[in-house]
């Protein structure tokens, strides 16, 4: 069953491959690349800085359990 979805969601997605290749040449050739370049960034910075903080906080809280 998951080799049949699987597929199809490969067959989708070569049909929608060109289309995408086209869109990020129309960005690229109005500039608003650079846009979605850094908004890719600043959503990757804040995962990164939340799962930061997410494993601080973990440790914390391992050290809390270990003391006790």
């Amino acid at each position: 069953m998951l080799k049949y979805i699987l597929g199809i969601i490969m067959l989708i997605g070569t049909q929608l491959a060109p289309a995408q290749v086209e869109m990020a040449d129309d960005f690229r050739g109005e500039g608003k690349i650079y846009v979605v370049i850094a908004i890719i960034l600043v959503i990757l910075a804040g995962f990164f800085f939340l799962m930061f903080k997410l494993d601080k906080r973990a440790k914390r809280l391992e050290k809390e359990i270990e003391e006790k």
